[in-house]
Formats: structure tokens, C-alpha cells, sequence
């Protein structure tokens, strides 16, 4: 049986045309949207929000490309751009009843939860982002040597056809090697959701690859506008990562403090998976970017 939020709702939701998102709901009062990474799906939240629905109305979706939700092939670079997975996010919350939210991503996740952050600032009340870096920023410290531990992000950004082949002919253990590197703590990934992850991920090759190439394209056009024209993030903003800069030379607080002039940076020592690794510290953080 494939694994579930415990007393959460699961439900399908047309957010586009052709596209619904697959999604659990539980809880009530005010909105929180919490965005998964790579190379998960909506459950690696499944500890923070049964926590948070003990006072807010929870939203998990798969987003678009990813686990149960449907993945379009890619017809142009807007398919998976961020700005469209963002305004599915955006959409999703509207067809819940939900015209303000709350919006919490991890990795990719947090990337789309960005973009919504700029795109939509009437809507998002509240932003968490959970160890990324925005996408220009990404790209300015991943040079040299460094940037080693960053090959999939070169990978999946060439054009359509090479990386679909070499990642499809041996998924699980692509997928894999991240789950297994990238975990402090590989007990916070039991056996069945590991299986569960690698199951969406293998039914997913052509849509996580042409998300990771839209980082590379038409993300990096969308951000390098916002920079130019000084859009920033209007909200309150939470950050926590680790600390990646003493490894890859950056200030991390100070990149993201261009973007948000309403910050709290936090670096933690937990893995990159902090939201199943320490859920408790997390859900915590996030209750208490939602009292800002």
C-alpha cells in the first residue's frame, strides 16, 4: 500500500488545462501550502503537517511533474517553468477556497514557492524556503570544482534526449543516490516511503528532467528580471539550510537578504531532508514565521 498522510483527505484538483494536481488536505484555520523537493513527493511532510494541523488548514500537493499529479509533456519552455507551477500552487488554493495563503517549499519545492512569493505577493502571506538558493544565485556559486556536487543540476539542464535516456536506464539508483547522500539521518526515510519516492520518480523521468531544465532557461530569464526591475519578496521570510557556504565559499543570509528584506536565516545541522529529520524543529519554525 502506497504510503499516506494519516488523517489527511486526498483529492484531485484541476489547477490548468489538462493539468490536475494530486493533493492531501488536513486540519483547520488559516492556509499553509507545503511544496516537496526532489526526489520526493508530497510526503516528505508528512510529520510537519500532521503537526501544523493542529491549528491550520494543511495543503500537500504533488507538484506538477511529480507523484501522483499529472505531468504534460514539455511543449515549450513555460511548461515547467516555475512561474507556471507556481500558479498552479496558486490555483490549487483558490479551488480549495483559499485566496491568501501561507507557502512552505523545500528544494524544488521551495524554488516554485519563490517564484509564487514574486508573482503572486497578494496571495502569499507568508514564504519558508528549506535549503535552496535562488535560482541566479544557485548558478553565480556553482563554478569550479565546487561545483561537483552539484552534476545533476548540469545534467538535467541539456537539451531534451540524452539525460531522459541515461537517468531512465537506471533510475533507482539515480534517484537513489541522492536520497542516500543527501540524509544525516537515513532512518528518517523508512523503507516504505524510500520505495514510494522511487516509484514516483521512475514513472517521472521526462517531467523532473524538464523541470531541472527550466532552472537553467527560462527560470534564470523570470529571476534576472526581477532582479533588474528590484522586485523583492513582499512577505515575511523564513530561510534554513546548511551551511553550505563554508564548503562552496558564500554568504548565504546576505544572497537571500537581497530578495527578502523581511528575513530570519537560520543555518541548522540538520541533512538536506530537514523536514523528516527534524519535523518537530521545523513545524516549529514555521509556526513561528506564521505569527509574523
Amino acid at each position: 500500500m502506497t504510503p499516506s498522510i494519516a488523517g489527511f483527505d486526498y483529492r484531485r484538483v484541476p489547477v490548468a488545462d489538462g493539468v490536475s494536481l494530486n493533493v492531501a488536505v488536513g486540519g483547520s484555520g488559516t492556509p499553509i501550502v507545503l511544496l516537496h523537493g526532489f526526489p520526493q513527493t508530497h510526503l516528505m511532510w508528512r510529520h510537519v503537517a500532521a503537526d501544523l494541523a493542529d491549528g491550520h488548514t494543511v495543503i500537500c500537493p504533488d507538484l506538477r511533474g511529480y507523484g501522483a499529479s499529472d505531468k504534460p509533456a514539455e511543449n515549450g519552455t513555460a511548461t515547467y517553468s516555475k512561474r507556471t507551477m507556481a500558479a498552479d500552487v496558486v490555483a490549487l488554493a483558490r479551488a480549495l477556497g483559499h485566496d491568501r495563503f501561507a507557502l512552505a517549499g523545500h528544494d524544488r519545492g521551495a524554488l516554485v514557492g519563490f517564484r509564487a512569493g514574486l508573482d503572486h505577493p497578494d496571495a502569499v502571506t507568508h514564504l519558508a524556503s528549506l535549503d535552496v538558493l535562488p535560482t541566479l544565485e544557485m548558478w553565480d556559486v556553482m563554478h569550479g570544482t565546487r561545483a561537483v556536487v552539484g552534476f545533476h543540476l548540469f545534467l538535467m539542464a541539456q537539451p531534451p534526449g540524452l539525460a531522459e535516456q541515461m537517468i531512465a536506464a537506471s533510475s533507482d539508483a539515480f534517484f537513489g543516490h541522492f536520497l542516500d547522500i543527501w540524509a544525516n539521518d537515513p532512518g528518517a526515510i523508512p523503507a516504505d516511503v524510500r520505495a514510494a519516492y522511487l516509484d514516483a520518480c521512475r514513472g517521472a523521468v521526462p517531467s523532473i528532467v524538464a523541470d531541472y531544465r527550466a532552472s537553467a532557461g527560462i527560470d534564470v530569464e523570470h529571476d534576472q528580471a526581477d532582479r533588474d526591475a528590484g522586485n523583492r519578496l513582499r512577505m515575511p521570510v523564513t530561510v534554513l539550510q546548511q551551511d553550505w557556504g563554508a564548503a562552496l565559499g558564500f554568504d548565504a543570509e546576505a544572497l537571500w537578504k537581497e530578495w527578502a528584506p523581511d528575513l530570519r536565516h537560520g543555518t541548522v545541522p540538520y541533512g538536506h531532508f530537514m523536514a523528516e529529520e527534524a519535523p518537530a524543529e521545523i513545524a516549529g519554525a514555521l509556526r513561528d514565521l506564521l505569527t509574523r
